[in-house]
């Protein structure tokens, strides 16, 4: 979807501005002309970044918040790259428990990704051999 976009706006793009690359005096455009081409080149960028870059965007930073505010004792989740489970939720912030037992307080926003819940034999990490 987002290829056939890109395709379609650099298409119409390069059709509206083949006047600013013509060479000779003949294809040179009326100044009035020139001033709406430009008005509708800003358009057309502002719509790509919208459509391209900015709208997915809300579109992710809306699911993530919901998933944020959805958050219940128990869930498995990753902040700030530290996995744990959820013992208490609070207004801002969240009490995670580590797999050692310690706990500690992040904020939502922290939170970065919901994992998905592991059978109870997964969950037991094997301790590393000691050299």
């Amino acid at each position: 979807m987002k290829a056939k976009v890109y395709l379609l706006m650099t298409t119409f793009c390069l059709v509206l501005s083949g006047r600013l690359f013509a060479q000779g005096e003949e294809h040179v455009p009326p100044p009035d002309q020139s001033f709406w081409q430009t008005l509708v080149m800003i358009g057309i960028a502002f719509l790509f970044f919208y459509v391209i870059l900015w709208r997915p965007e809300q579109k992710r930073r809306k699911a993530l918040e919901e998933q944020r505010n959805a958050l219940k004792k128990g869930d498995r989740v990753a902040a700030m790259g530290i996995i744990g489970t959820v013992i208490r939720v609070g207004d801002q912030t969240v009490i995670l428990k580590m797999y050692d037992g310690a706990k500690l307080e992040f904020y939502k926003a922290a939170i970065s990704d919901i994992l998905p819940e592991a059978e109870e034999g997964s969950k037991k990490v094997e301790p590393l051999p000691e050299d």
